[in-house]
C-alpha cells in the first residue's frame, strides 16, 4: 500500500496540478485526495476520451503535464485522442495516465474486467507508453523518474493501480449545491418499476447498482413482470442497446440508466430525433455521483435535464424527488406514448449484501425468450 498523501504531494512537486478523468474504485482514495486539495484543479469528465482532450487543452496553454485518471475498461474511450491526437508521432504531448487495474492477473474480479485485466499492460507496450505498477512507498522514486521521462521526451507515461493500493483518505469536499433534497432510494424506484410493468416489457439497465438491485429485488420479491438485460459493463451504452431493442419489438422497452452513464455518451440520444419510438422509455436514476465506485460527485449545476431531454426528441418528460409521487408518475410514464423520459432524483445508498449477477448466458436467454 502507498501513502495517498505522499503520492499526490510528489505529483504536485513535479508540477502536476491539473487532473481530469472518470473515477474508478481502484483510485477512489486518490480521487478523494485531489478533491480535498484546493490548489489542484480536478474535472470529473463525461468519459475518458473527454478527459484526455481536457489534458490536451491544458497542455497547449500551460506547457505543463496533465494527469488523466481512468479505469482500464475506459481505454477504449481514451484511445482515439491518445493515439490520433496526442501521441509523439502527431502532436507529441506529455501526459500522466493513472489507470485502475481491474481484473489484474492473480486478483479475482468480475467477468467484465478479465479481458482488459489480462491485456492492459500489453496495450500500453503496443502504444509505446512507458509504465510502472504502483505497489508501495518505495515506488515514489520510480514515479518521479517516470514523470521526468514524460517531460524529457514529451510523451505519455502510465501508472497501473491495483485495488487497495492507496491508503484511506477522508473526504472533505461537499457535494454540489445542485443536489436537490429527496426521500427516494434506488430500491424504491426499482420496486415501483418492476411492480408496474407488463409481463412482456423489456428492461435494459446500466452497469453498477441499477442492474444489481433489479437482479436482487426480482429474486427477493419473486417478481416476474418484464424481462431484464443487465449491462454489467459498457458504461454509457445502455440507451443505444435499448433504442435498438425498441426498434425491433412492439413491447414497451425501458432503459434504466444512471447519471454517470447518461452523460458519458449523451450525444447518442440525439438519434431519437430520427427514431421516435412510441415504445421507448428512458428512466434516469440520479444521485449526482458515481456511487458504486466510491460516491465521487457528478456536478449537474446549470444542467437542465428536462430541456435536454426535449431537445433530444423525447415527447414526454416526467420528474420527481418525492417518494409519495413516485408510483403515480411511474404508472403514467410506463403507460405514456413515447419516447418518454422520467428523471428520478434519489439519495445515495443501496441494498445490504448486494449480490452480483453471474450467469450472463442465462440472463441473455431469459431476455431473448
Amino acid at each position: 500500500m502507498i501513502d495517498t498523501s505522499k503520492f499526490t504531494q510528489l505529483l504536485f512537486k513535479k508540477g502536476i496540478k491539473f487532473y481530469a478523468g472518470v473515477p474508478d474504485s481502484c483510485m477512489n482514495e486518490f480521487c478523494n485526495e485531489i478533491n480535498n486539495n484546493k490548489q489542484i484543479e480536478n474535472i470529473t469528465s463525461a468519459n475518458e476520451g473527454s478527459a484526455v482532450s481536457l489534458g490536451v487543452g491544458y497542455h497547449l496553454i500551460t506547457k505543463k503535464i496533465p494527469c488523466v485518471y481512468l479505469q482500464n475498461s475506459g481505454m477504449g474511450n481514451a484511445t482515439d485522442p491518445l493515439t490520433n491526437l496526442a501521441n509523439p508521432e502527431v502532436y507529441n504531448m506529455p501526459m500522466l495516465l493513472m489507470i485502475g487495474w481491474r481484473g489484474a492477473p492473480g486478483i479475482k474480479d468480475e467477468a467484465q474486467h478479465n479481458i482488459q485485466g489480462r491485456t492492459i499492460n500489453k496495450i500500453l507496450k503496443l502504444y509505446k507508453i512507458k509504465y510502472l505498477i504502483l505497489k508501495d512507498n518505495k515506488d515514489l522514486t520510480k514515479v518521479s523518474d517516470l514523470i521526468n521521462h514524460a517531460k524529457k521526451n514529451s510523451c505519455h507515461v502510465a501508472i497501473l493501480v491495483k485495488p487497495k493500493t492507496f491508503s484511506k483518505v477522508k473526504k472533505r469536499f461537499i457535494k454540489s449545491s445542485a443536489v436537490r433534497p429527496t426521500n427516494i432510494l434506488r430500491k424504491n424506484v426499482v420496486l415501483s418499476l418492476l411492480n408496474n410493468v407488463s409481463k412482456g416489457t423489456k428492461i435494459i439497465s446500466s452497469v453498477g447498482f441499477n442492474s444489481r438491485e433489479i437482479f436482487q429485488m426480482r429474486l427477493e420479491k419473486k417478481i416476474k413482470n418484464g424481462r431484464d438485460f443487465l449491462m454489467v459493463g459498457a458504461m454509457g451504452h445502455t440507451a443505444m442497446v435499448s433504442l435498438a431493442v425498441s426498434k425491433f419489438t412492439k413491447e414497451n422497452t425501458i432503459c434504466v440508466d444512471g447519471d454517470g452513464s447518461f452523460i458519458m455518451h449523451l450525444g447518442a440520444l440525439s438519434l431519437l430525433s430520427n427514431h421516435k419510438r412510441r415504445n421507448f422509455k428512458y428512466l434516469l436514476i440520479d444521485n449526482e455521483s458515481h456511487e458504486s465506485i466510491g460516491e465521487q460527485p457528478i456536478r449537474f449545476q446549470n444542467f437542465n435535464i428536462k430541456k435536454i431531454s426535449e431537445a433530444m426528441g423525447f415527447k414526454k418528460s416526467f420528474y420527481t424527488n418525492n417518494f409519495k409521487k413516485l408510483d403515480f408518475l411511474m404508472k403514467k410514464f410506463i403507460k405514456s406514448s413515447g419516447p418518454s423520459f422520467f428523471h428520478v432524483k434519489i439519495k445515495s445508498g443501496t441494498l445490504k449484501n448486494l449480490i452480483r449477477p453471474r450467469n450472463f448466458l442465462e440472463i441473455k436467454k431469459k431476455f431473448m425468450n
